[in-house]
């Protein structure tokens, strides 16, 4: 032991009896403590009330909540979860929280999930279900049931699971997000490490945080304790309500400081009730991209603020190009909705309907117009039950861009001939190995006709999540048009 914390406790014992004999001195009473003490009543120590009153109790409501809270176990290839390690040493400080169980055989994980009816639907994270072969949920009381994905969306990464229990199961109602306030409570139970059940509390620090990890981040940030295993369990509030969804920490050591991010309640309801319904999520599309707005690139556009959605660019035959949209416009109000971001936009627009219209009010060359988009569909939303067509896209390795008059001259591409030019070819892909190169313009994909990049990426993707063996290109190269014929490997695992 440390000198110093040997001497301290005489320290304290001197000054302790130079105050009892100041006191002797100043009247000769003894301490009110040791006269308690002589005659046996026990001390109450002052406070002890008070804070008995003013510290929360959050057992009654742990107690009704943690039945409906269950413990998650996905099992996947060996070669998976090598990969799913890789991309949790990412360099960066946010982490998805369901890890794989130490020792664990056929490359096990674990996670979190909770009950939101009856009839044995669960919601949890994506990311905790993405891979896996087969999932099973454990209740808690321990009775443990086989979980079918009924459907995924990596966009806002949650998911939806479907048991089949013998009675109906406990479940949690969902809050409303948008009440919540910095400050208040919250109370996260889950299965951090596979220790199921547990639970942890703090405060909410902050709402609508982006992280960086998706389009639409509204994250609920939070100093409650949570770890790996944690993903997809609840946040509560202190009436039993859940406002979120625990998905991810700031942990720029690998481990929690007590930094949090919960999906908030209101995107969970949204997306699980079309996931349910359809399997996977709708979402308007209008076909920009756009940045943010800052000093340097509102003076050169002579802008007055750095409020809003820049356009960067319009893709071609788009719902944004048919409406006349431009580079260089702003965007500041989606039906009468500021927008103040380009996450913002993304928000409003994702959440239209496609086939609706869409009153934008934009800034262009300093004067405010009105333009009407006719909402589209997102390109790529897939069945959420699986990712295979994404993996088969990734295997294709292709990068395809418009045919512009200066590529058109550069391959000797006829005027009357349209289709999207491959921009790049990934070594070793699949799309390399079949011959393809970058100037290749892609005027077919089967037997449908292609005229643009969106064109051929829908065409594409329609291929991809079929079963077939091999994608069949009709493709421009040196005058003549040929088919290219491109084997897929098989071997991609189904979540579902």
């Amino acid at each position: 032991m440390n000198a110093s914390f040997i001497r301290r406790p005489a320290l304290v014992r001197v000054a302790l009896a130079a105050v009892l004999l100041a006191g002797s001195a100043l009247g000769g009473v003894a301490p009110a403590w040791a006269v308690e003490a002589k005659e046996g009543r026990a001390v109450n120590p002052v406070g002890s009330t008070l804070l008995a009153h003013a510290l929360p109790d959050f057992s009654d409501l742990v107690t009704q909540v943690r039945p409906a809270v269950v413990s998650i176990t996905t099992r996947m290839q060996a070669t998976q979860v090598d990969d799913e390690d890789t991309t949790a040493r990412r360099p960066t400080p946010f982490d998805r929280l369901n890890p794989r169980k130490p020792g664990a055989s056929g490359g096990e994980a674990r996670g979190s999930g909770f009950v939101i009816d009856a009839n044995g639907t669960i919601v949890t994270n994506n990311h905790v279900v993405k891979d896996a072969t087969s999932v099973s949920v454990t209740l808690d009381d321990g009775t443990v049931l086989a979980a079918k994905v009924v459907g995924r969306d990596p966009r806002t990464d949650i998911a939806v699971l479907k048991v089949s229990a013998k009675q109906p199961l406990p479940y949690i109602q969902m809050g409303n997000s948008r009440d919540v306030k910095p400050g208040e409570w919250a109370i996260a139970v889950g299965n951090p490490f596979g220790l199921g059940g547990s639970v942890t509390a703090g405060i909410v620090s902050a709402i609508s945080r982006d992280i960086g990890a998706g389009p639409y981040d509204q994250f609920i940030q939070i100093d409650a304790p949570i770890n790996q295993g944690n993903s997809g369990g609840p946040l509560f509030t202190q009436d039993g309500k859940v406002i979120g969804m625990n998905t991810a920490i700031l942990s720029p050591s690998g481990g929690s400081v007590g930094i949090g991010f919960a999906i908030p309640s209101d995107m969970i309801r949204t997306v699980a009730a079309q996931l349910v319904e359809h399997g996977r999520v709708t979402r308007g599309y209008v076909g920009v991209e756009t940045q943010q707005i800052v000093g340097a690139t509102a003076k050169g556009l002579k802008l007055t603020e750095n409020s809003g959605a820049l356009l960067a660019n319009v893709q071609p035959d788009s719902p944004a190009a048919r409406a006349g949209l431009e580079p260089g416009d702003v965007i500041q109000a989606v039906n009468g909705q500021a927008v103040a971001t380009p996450r913002d936009l993304a928000l409003n627009v994702a959440a239209i309907h496609p086939g609706e219209d869409a009153n934008l009010k934009i800034l262009r060359d300093g004067a405010v117009r009105q333009v009407t988009v006719k909402v589209g569909e997102l390109p790529g939303e897939q069945q959420a039950a699986t990712e295979t067509a994404r993996d088969r896209r990734e295997q294709l390795g292709l990068a395809l861009g418009p045919l512009s008059p200066e590529l058109r001259n550069r391959f000797d591409v006829p005027d009357g001939l349209a289709g999207a030019v491959v921009q790049a070819v990934r070594p070793g892909s699949a799309s390399e190995q079949a011959g393809l190169k970058s100037g290749d313009v892609i005027v077919g994909v089967g037997n449908q006709k292609v005229a643009n990049p969106a064109e051929a990426v829908r065409a594409i993707r329609s291929a991809l999540a079929s079963d077939t063996q091999a994608l069949a290109l009709r493709v421009f190269r040196d005058g003549r048009s040929a088919f290219v014929g491109i084997p897929l490997d098989r071997t991609v695992p189904n979540a579902g």
